[in-house]
């Protein structure tokens, strides 16, 4: 397709010397021209529109022969921008979206990422049919959140600098062809630094409602066990297939009061309190798995999430130990559904995402 507009293209004052002399450790991310990001997205066409993230548009594209996102933001979100280049160009790891490159035309700004062919968690979580996709398996749902899991171990344990993400949430999960997530939108992290009471950030509160930790609502907090918070809430997504926030059912008036996905099923929780006594919970897993899952493994992943949103951020796991816990759950799931072998049918579209 040829476009029809007229563009001027003008060399963008943005250089690398911006990003200043300590930002690549590893290899540095390939300058794009602006024609080639222009060219291959059929003039950024709704066709190649895949999304619109915190802080611009993600748009498809096949640049150089390789498939990539390209997240195409204005030149006032210079800052974000540059978060994302200060983090992508430190961490590498199989669990986060690696950044391959970038662009920049006098009034705005791109970031070239891999490609997750599958889309995003929450596509596939929340009325997944009308979205084209069939809904997840439970192998499939674990395998995605302990990947999502060791991503975020990363950058909070594992990287030179820790980092604080600040916007976990299942539009922020992404899904490679094989179903592997990985963590995406690093526009808002933070570096943590160390205090006598840990690792914490003061800031102003950003992100998503329904993920916010008490603690950064209230005094603007930022610690790694914030993010812990918003992964318990992606937690109990998973189980339940609703949003973050969610409407309370029955409520007929123009204005239905909104709750979080975390108060509701800590309520649930709270009339189930063991996994043989789970009649409360059932009505709050996701029933796109149509009964096709292990119950005792379903009520650890609920109690792991339970901890993970505890008002008090000390009583909260670190993610190091969330990726235990999920480690055990995948284990016994695959175990679970080892016994199904026999049910062709189940066990096919079991281990078709694994």
């Amino acid at each position: 397709m040829i476009c029809c507009l007229k563009i001027e293209f003008i060399d963008s004052p943005f250089s690398i010397a911006a990003l200043g002399p300590d930002v690549f450790d590893m290899d540095k991310p390939v300058v794009f021209t602006y024609e080639e990001i222009f060219a291959t997205t059929d003039c950024f066409s709704d066709s190649n529109l895949l999304g619109h993230g915190t802080y611009g548009s993600v748009y498809y594209s096949l640049l150089r022969d390789q498939e990539v996102a390209i997240k195409r933001m204005t030149a006032m979100k210079t800052k974000e921008f540059m978060s994302e280049m200060k983090v992508l160009c430190k961490v590498h790891h199989a669990n986060l979206v690696e950044l391959i490159g970038y662009a920049a035309s006098q009034d705005e700004l791109f970031l070239v990422y891999e490609y997750a062919q599958k889309g995003s968690l929450r596509s596939h979580l929340h009325d997944p049919q009308n979205k084209g996709h069939s809904p997840l398996s439970w192998i499939m749902r674990v395998q995605i959140a302990l990947d999502a899991a060791r991503g975020l171990e990363y950058i909070h344990e594992h990287t030179k600098t820790h980092y604080v993400h600040r916007d976990i949430k299942t539009s922020n999960i992404l899904l490679d062809a094989s179903f592997r997530a990985k963590i995406s939108d690093f526009g808002l992290a933070k570096l943590v630094g160390k205090t006598n009471d840990g690792e914490v950030s003061t800031t102003k509160v950003v992100g998503t409602y329904g993920y916010l930790a008490p603690e950064y609502l209230s005094d603007g907090l930022a610690t790694t066990k914030s993010d812990v918070y918003a992964f318990g809430v992606v937690l109990f997504e998973i189980i339940s297939g609703r949003e973050a926030i969610i409407r309370t059912e029955g409520t007929m008036s123009k204005n239905p009061d909104r709750r979080s996905l975390a108060s509701v099923m800590l309520a649930v929780l709270r009339n189930s309190p063991d996994s043989v006594s789970m009649s409360n919970m059932r009505d709050y897993i996701d029933p796109n798995m149509m009964d096709l899952y292990p119950h005792d493994c379903v009520f650890k992943m609920a109690m792991l999430a339970k901890q993970c949103v505890d008002d008090d951020p000390v009583l909260r796991p670190d993610m190091k130990q969330v990726v235990i816990s999920l480690s055990q759950i995948l284990l016994s799931s695959i175990e679970w559904e080892a016994t199904l072998a026999g049910n062709s049918q189940v066990f096919s579209g079991l281990v078709q995402g694994r």
